[in-house]
């Protein structure tokens, strides 16, 4: 709720420890925990009483109504259903989980790319010496 995290309880605990005192220091706790414990409790018979009264107006029912219709898994499944009343008997002369005689349908082998030819000239390891002499 307040996300606290160690190091800020630490500086609070340390606070508490300066401005209360050792001495009380654990009664102060024990209080807050006290309180702490009514606080909870009080909100949990809230939150019951809230749900009782949900209970005896209907929302529930309500609630449980509007799900079922606005479900759509079910809506998808109901259009399906209602496209394939009309097909009866389709597919039924096809054999189920057999494999064709010529076997199951596979992708050919593919083939190493080619590279195309290379010249003579660049083909061979030493360049071309220039004639740099004077003639």
């Amino acid at each position: 709720m307040f996300d606290l995290g160690w190091s800020e309880l630490l500086v609070i605990g340390i606070v508490a420890l300066i401005v209360v005192g050792p001495k009380d220091l654990p009664i102060m706790f024990r209080r807050m925990g006290e309180f702490t414990g009514r606080a909870r409790a009080m909100a949990r018979e809230f939150s019951s009483a809230m749900d009782k009264a949900a209970d005896e107006a209907g929302v529930k029912d309500i609630r449980r109504d509007l799900k079922a219709m606005s479900d759509p898994r079910k809506m998808g499944l109901d259009a399906i259903n209602k496209a394939a009343e009309g097909i009866d008997g389709w597919g039924d002369d096809l054999p189920r989980g057999k494999v064709p005689p010529n076997g199951p349908a596979t992708t050919p082998p593919v083939s190493p790319p080619v590279s195309p030819p290379q010249s003579a000239a660049t083909t061979d390891s030493a360049p071309a010496a220039s004639d740099d002499r004077p003639a």
